[in-house]
This record gives C-alpha cells, structure tokens and sequence, in this order.
C-alpha cells in the first residue's frame, strides 16, 4: 500500500486530461511578455548607440602606446615618435612621490627615446665627463628634450638626471643586480643624483616600483594581447579540431550510444589515471634531485605570471596529484552506487540518439548559437576598450615641493610658461596626467561598463535561452508525431525558430533579464570579495562568503527552471511566467523520475566533453611547449604558453559544451514530453502513448520500483 502524505494531489497542479487535438506544439499561438519585448528592443538600439559613442569618444592607442608629458604616443607610426617606442623617465626617484598613486603617473619628464641607455649615469657625471671627453655628451644628448644643447647649463629642466639602461614594460627601469645579499645598480651600491647629494640603490628601487606597480596590470595585458596576435591561428584551428571531433562524437552517439557513452565514462578514467600517474612521476623526479627548488613552496614566490616556474616545484605536483586523486575517487563512487542509475540515463540517450536521427539540422543549430556568441562577446570587448580609452589629454602640475600650491591642478601645457606657477614652485612643470574629461559623459564611465556588462550579460543568456527554445520545439515535434517519422512535420528545426522569434522574444529576453541580475549580482560580490581579502573584518568576510554560496545556488536554481520553462514555451505557447509555473508543477509531480535521471545524464554528458576538451587540451599544451619534435619550428613564440593553451582548453570545452548541449535539451524535452504523456494517455487504443516502448518499459520499471521501495 502507498504511504500516504500530507500534500493533497492538487498542490501541484492538477494533471493534463486527454486531448485528442493535441498533437505537439500548438501552432496557433499568440505573442507573449510583449513589453518585456519592447524594453529589449530599446535596450538594444541604446547598445548600439552607447557602441556609436564609445567609438567616438575613445582611442585603442592610448592603451597600446605609452604617452610622454606632452601627450604624444611613443612608437605611433606616421609621427615624429615612429621610431622611439620607449617611454624614458628624467629622474626616476621622482616616481617614489606619493602623487604617483593620486594621479596614477610620475612626477617627472617624460620622453619617448629608441632605446633605453646601455650605462647608469647622472647628469653630474655627464658634466664632468664632458671636460674631457666631447662624445660622451653627444651620447647623452638623446636623452634631453628637443633643442637642448648646452651641457654646461647649471639648472637642468631639460636634461636628465640619471640614465638607466634596463628595458621594462617598454619603459627605462634600473637593472637591478643583487650580488653577495646586496642591491647593487652598475655594480654600484650608492650614487649622487641631480643635485649632488649622495642617493642609495634602495632609493631607486623604491621609485622604480612605485611607478612598476602601476604598469604591471597593463604589461600582462599587452603580453596577452601579443600572444593573441601570434597564436590566433593555431588557436582557431584547435578550436576547429575541436569542432570536428564533437560533430563526429554526436554522429557516433547516433548509432553506437551504449558503447561510446561507457567508453567515455573509462576514457575519462584513465585520463585522469595517467594524469595522477604523471603528476606523481614529476614529483618524485623533483624531490630526487639534490639541488632543485623540490623544497620551495608556492608560497615562497608568490604570484608568477610565468606558469612555468610553478612546474619546476614538488608541491605544485603535489596539489595537481591529490586534486586528480580526490576526482578520480568521486567519478569511480558515483559510478558504483549509481550504476543501475547509469544504465537508464544511457538508455534514454538512445531514445534521444533517435531523434536527433530523424532531425539531423539539430546538430548544426549550435553553430548558429556559436556565431552569436561570438558576436556579443566582440561587441562587449570593443566597447569596453573604448570606454577604457574615452577622454582627452589632462595635464597637470607635477612639483618635487611638498607644499607646491598648484601641485595636482590641471593645467594648459601652451600657456604654462606665461603664468606664475613656476615663480612660486620652482621646478614644476605642466605634464601629461591621464586621458580623461570633465563632462558628463566622462563623469559616468564608470557606470557605462557596467550598463555594457549588464547587457552582454542579457545578450548571452537570450542567445542561450533562444537555442534552447528552439531545439525545444523541434524535439517536442519528435516526440507528438504517433508514427515516426512519418508523423514528424517537415523543417522542425526552423519552424520552432521561427515561433520562439515571432512570438516569444519577450518571454525569453523576460528569463534572460532574471538571470542577468543574478549574474550580475555574483560579479559584484566577486569583486567585494576580492577587495576584502586583505580586510580584518571577519564577519563581512563570511557575510560575503554566505552571498555568494546563496546565489550561486540561485543562479543554478533559475538555469534549470528557465531551462524546463522554455520547453513548455516552446510546446504549449504560454508566457515565461506560466510556462515556468506549469514546468516547475509537473517537475514536481514526477520529482522520483527527475531525480533519478536529470543529474544522472548531465554527469555522462559532462564526461564527454571533459574528454572531448581534456584531448584537446593535452595535444595543445605538448604543442605550445614544444614537445612534439615534427612541428617544433611552427610553434610561435609567446610571452605566457598558458594564454594560448587556457583560450583552447576553454573555447573547446564551450564548443563540446554546444554540441552535447543538443543532446541535453532533446533528453530534457523528452522527459517532459514524457511525464505529460502519461498524464494525457493510459497507453488505450483511444489514448495511446506517443513514446516508444522501450522508453514506456525503461522508466515505467523505474517508477515501478521506486513507488515499491516507498510502500
């Protein structure tokens, strides 16, 4: 007998009754959610005009180049600065001025130059060399401003206080040596400076990073940017490997479903095996040679932009070895206790491997889904850096004096000489600053790039929730066609497109919207998080940790109920609200089966594409490090292989994710297609199921055990 419970039958839902017009998704249909439409389509147009507005305003060379005080970009072609690529500071010590971190930019002359100096030397050392020796001004001289030629001058605003021959950030740094224990630049220890007075190493170091600490973001950046630019192409072609390999593993899936599916689930196994196996081989190697850096911790070097460096230690083998352990442990227990489990998630597959058979162009939508992306993640990427770069030249007042007045006032470099500021703060000069603005638009940049966010945001999941409406109505056509496939209407596929468009671009942009704030949201509490790391508030730290963990599960939570809403959109034709409403009511309804089958196939569809993307991945990295001999030469030469190795590891594990994706949705479809189904029907001449039968004895036997173990 049932156990009986305190939730009356109707709580959630009363069951569909017998239609016997119902044939699959309704044609005659209405638009739904039509404001929530009309607020996407005006967002939209106001993207493209922020879009129109940012191109204006901003300049990409203002992050490619580097500025000297006059504003002028070092290395631009078809200026005079063509040729003189590198940024050199006039007195470097300047740079250890707290105005650095106010007006994020160094106190001091700046000047473009072809190359940094091959010597430390001051202007004192210039002038006295230069008793005796004319070439050593003729050498010196390339480090003055344009039109100074008089190296006997006293008061030296024009020339520079110190050459310094080490190249950083295509900027002049000290080339710091540490010899015995000792900082030492020019195997030296101390120096005089402009003036005369005696300066130690530390001095320079000091000012040297005050200035390095700023630049360090940006020199990733543009190493980054440079490693792009010569890899694209073998990253687009792993990309397109990529591509093939998923195409053909879904072909294979359409004939060879129960085979391939457990080779999966043991490929994933001894990739992880033999990844385990080897991370133990490198740390033994590591720990047996007597002078490595086997005993030197992460901790001990910090953050290294350099991964390589990372590998030459014991304890990142170490972490690698257990992390692989812990998983490969979870994949084997899980296949353990829920073998049966397995079996019918696999079976299910089968059913799916059919219709996507009978509906082959499915297979073919996640490119459509691919290309948008794409577009959305180039247009957010380009607006940002325009707005990044928005703004005009701002100069302002760079005095050595502490208690200068004018220091930090905008100034008009033109105008500079005729005023009084130097009279009353002697030595101080009218330099460039930063690109910036006073209006109204400068003002609110900010706030743009995060109006951009928000509606690439919007965009991604619209695109995503599009996809899986449509796929939706294609294999919902699959499963109400009582004879396959004679019953199946022609062109599904674009006829579901062409209903999710036409009539439900509002209710899909209404899910998105939902679901952008929540992503929206996780960002900021990632940011505060990462601001509060270094706080001692121990509370706001675990406030912050208990937020993040509560909309990561509601970010899920929606994704999931968004997804079962956009099926019974697709079917039914309702709005996003009820669509969610009667998707949410028969989940629970059927909560045995959903439990039983949905993570149970994500989890087998998950180790494909970890598979399909952990391939791909290591012929990647053997590649980029050049370990495999017959194409050596052809591998280009990068500042971080980990760039180009993350971007292929990544955009193959969205590309598989695209193509299983296809899958997922039709399995998703299918069950809900199938609960309703034994609601409408009772498997009667008159009401005959639309299932297949091995699908009706697949989960029919499920329920049945399941209702029994309950009794």
């Amino acid at each position: 007998m049932a156990r009986k419970t305190d939730i009356p039958p109707s709580y959630y839902g009363e069951p569909r009754n017998f239609d016997p017009s119902f044939r699959g998704p309704i044609h005659n249909r209405a638009c739904t959610d039509v404001l929530c439409c009309v607020i996407f389509v005006i967002v939209i147009l106001g993207y493209i005009a922020l879009g129109t507005v940012a191109w204006i305003h901003g300049d990409t060379r203002k992050v490619v180049y580097p500025t000297d005080s006059h504003g002028q970009f070092c290395g631009q072609q078809g200026t005079p600065n063509a040729n003189k690529a590198i940024l050199f500071y006039f007195n470097i010590l300047q740079c250890a001025n707290p105005a650095v971190l106010i007006n994020l930019q160094c106190p001091t002359t700046q000047l473009c130059v072809s190359k940094c100096p091959d010597r430390f030397a001051t202007y004192l050392d210039m002038q006295y060399n230069y008793r005796y020796n004319n070439s050593y001004w003729e050498y010196y001289r390339q480090f003055c401003k344009p039109g100074f030629d008089n190296p006997r001058k006293v008061q030296r605003p024009d020339a520079s206080n110190h050459l310094i021959k080490s190249l950083i950030l295509q900027r002049c740094f000290p080339d710091f040596i540490t010899r015995n224990g000792t900082l030492t630049v020019a195997n030296k220890t101390d120096f005089k400076d402009g003036l005369g007075k005696t300066r130690s190493v530390i001095d320079l170091r000091d000012a040297a990073n005050g200035i390095t600490s700023l630049l360090d973001a940006k020199e990733v950046g543009m190493k980054i940017f440079e490693d792009y630019a010569s890899s694209w192409y073998w990253i687009l072609l792993g990309l397109v490997i990529t591509m093939v390999v998923s195409l053909a593993f879904i072909l294979l899936l359409r004939f060879t479903a129960g085979v391939l599916l457990w080779l999966i689930i043991f490929g994933v196994i001894a990739v992880v095996g033999y990844g385990i196996w080897h991370c133990y081989w490198e740390f033994s190697t590591l720990r047996g040679k007597p002078h490595s850096d086997g005993d030197v911790t992460i901790s001990d070097i910090g953050f290294q932009t350099d991964f390589r460096v990372y590998l030459q230690l014991s304890q990142t083998w170490l972490i690698l070895m257990i992390s692989l352990s812990v998983i490969e442990a979870v994949i084997i227990v899980i296949l353990i206790f829920l073998r049966r489990r397995v079996r019918i998630a696999i079976a299910l597959l089968k059913e799916g491997s059919r219709a996507i058979g009978y509906i082959m162009s499915t297979l073919f939508y996640p490119i459509i889904t691919f290309v948008l992306l794409a577009i959305c993640i180039a247009y957010w990427a380009v607006i940002a850096v325009f707005l990044a770069s928005s703004g005009d030249a701002v100069y302002k007042v760079m005095s050595t004096q502490d208690k200068c007045m004018y220091a930090n006032l905008t100034c008009d470099p033109e105008m500079f000489s005729q005023t009084n500021v130097t009279m009353v703060c002697p030595g101080s000069q009218c330099t460039f600053a930063f690109y910036g603005g006073e209006s109204l638009y400068h003002h609110y940049i900010f706030v743009l790039q995060l109006c951009n966010l928000l509606v690439f945001l919007w965009l991604v999941n619209f695109t995503i929730a599009l996809g899986q409406c449509t796929l939706a109505g294609a294999f919902a056509s699959y499963y109400w066609a009582l004879r396959k496939p004679q019953d199946i209407p022609s062109c599904p596929l674009f006829s579901s497109f062409s209903r999710a468009v036409r009539y439900h671009t509002g209710s899909l942009a209404f899910g998105s919207l939902i679901l952008a704030f929540v992503q929206m949201f996780r960002i900021v509490l990632e940011y505060l998080d990462h601001k509060l790391k270094g706080a001692h508030n121990a509370f706001a730290r675990f406030l912050i940790c208990c937020l993040k963990c509560c909309f990561w599960c509601l970010e899920h939570f929606i994704k999931f109920m968004n997804r079962n809403a956009y099926i019974m959109m697709a079917i039914y034709g309702k709005s996003f609200c009820t669509s969610a409403k009667d998707a949410f009511f028969l989940l629970m309804r059927n909560v045995v089966r959903v439990a039983v089958l949905d993570k149970v196939t994500d989890f087998l569809l998950f180790l494909g594409k970890v598979l399909i993307s952990g391939s791909v991945g290591v012929l990647a990295f053997f590649f980029f490090t050049r370990k495999i001999p017959v194409i050596q030469e052809e591998v280009p030469s990068l500042n971080y292989y980990w760039v180009p190795l993350l971007t292929v590891i990544f955009g193959s594990y969205l590309i598989a994710h695209g193509f299983f994706n296809v899958y997922a949705m039709c399995v998703d479809t299918l069950f809900l297609c199938f609960c309703e189904d034994l609601e409408r029907n009772d498997g009667s001449p008159l009401k005959p199921f639309y299932m297949s039968p091995q699908l009706h004895r697949i989960l029919r036997r499920e329920q049945g055990s399941k209702l029994y173990a309950s009794s």
